[in-house]
């Protein structure tokens, strides 16, 4: 099953990311340094206990890769999580 999925982390940020089997204790790749310094801005009490949230947005057991690319571009593009201030995509670059 591949799927498009949307991780919401307790700074408020998102990120949307593609999974070409189907984990579900995938949580992608966004960069380690950029979702670091966000934490650092968080209250201790929230530091040492949060909870991240994974949200599968779209499925597909018929799809190619490169469809799911695109449909990953597609939802990336459509909750403006490349926007640093809304999420933690850094690609398609953000355009305001």
């Amino acid at each position: 099953m591949k799927q498009i999925y949307k991780i919401t982390y307790p700074t408020g940020k998102i990120y949307i990311g593609k999974d070409t089997v189907g984990s579900y204790r995938y949580f992608g790749n966004p960069s380690i340094e950029v979702v670091n310094e966000d934490f650092k801005n968080l209250p201790d009490d929230i530091k040492k206990d949060y909870t991240v949230r994974k949200e599968i947005l779209w499925e597909s057991t018929e799809c190619s890769n490169e469809e799911l690319s695109q449909k990953e571009v597609e939802l990336i593009k459509k909750y403006q999580s490349n926007n640093p201030e809304i999420g933690y995509n850094r690609w398609p670059k953000w355009v305001e």
